[in-house]
């Protein structure tokens, strides 16, 4: 249990400057995740063994408890039927699987007592496995996101804050240059609509100083053809 609890206490004490040391944090902390869920594998191999071990152990105790229990029946019968040596080589055989009974126990005992420490150190390692998942989620996020701000800041950077106005100068520039082609262009239609409009108001003004002056002559041979005819009736 102690061997674990230094071990958590370190990751967790190293884990922020790993993932700060790390070329490639999420593999780091991927890799680490993978030999923890090893270490589990092995701790459950090994609690596995133990319990088997303890299995075999209790068969042996229980085997020589009872077998000691048998002999000393046999030796309560011999000393009923009056056979005192018989009774008396069935309590040797008895004493023989008592001592063993008891060994077996003590051991039994003491597998006992390991199977439950590994089974809690099993348990509490699931839990920091669980535990150190969602950290590596956590990280990887900060990770993930730390790259991204590290990249926008290498490209913010490269534009220089002169590069960045000359840029926009060039481009206040040509939209200026797109606006007074745009006003002349307008003012060439609007100049040449002008004068198009001029045009026929003044060839209007020619036109009726034309029949005016039509009228006129008109008038001037009338007047003259007119005479001719007086003259003549003369």
């Amino acid at each position: 249990m102690g061997v674990f609890s230094r071990l958590w206490q370190v990751i967790r004490a190293n884990l922020n400057s790993l993932v700060s040391q790390a070329e490639d944090p999420e593999k780091i902390l991927e890799q680490l995740v993978m030999d923890m869920q090893e270490d589990l594998l092995q701790l459950r191999q090994a609690v596995a063994q133990a319990i088997a071990t303890q299995k075999r152990t209790e068969r042996h105790y229980t085997q020589a408890r009872d077998t000691q229990e048998e002999w000393y029946r046999r030796a309560n019968l011999a000393l009923g039927k009056g056979q005192d040596d018989l009774a008396r080589e069935a309590l040797v055989r008895r004493k023989s699987y008592l001592e063993t009974a008891t060994a077996t126990k003590l051991q039994l005992d003491q597998q006992t007592q390991i199977v439950e420490g590994l089974k809690r150190n099993m348990r509490q390692l699931e839990v920091k496995i669980s535990e150190l998942k969602a950290r590596k989620d956590l990280y990887t996020a900060r990770a993930r996101s730390a790259k991204a701000s590290e990249k926008l800041n290498q490209m913010l950077g490269n534009m220089s804050t002169q590069g960045a106005r000359t840029a926009f100068e060039r481009m206040e520039d040509q939209v200026m240059q797109l606006e007074a082609r745009s006003e002349a262009s307008a003012e060439l239609t609007s100049t040449e609509i002008e004068r198009r409009f001029a045009a026929l108001e003044a060839g209007g003004d020619i036109e009726a100083e034309m029949a005016a002056m039509k009228a006129r002559l008109r008038s001037q041979h009338q007047n003259l053809n007119n005479q001719d005819s007086e003259i003549d009736s003369l």
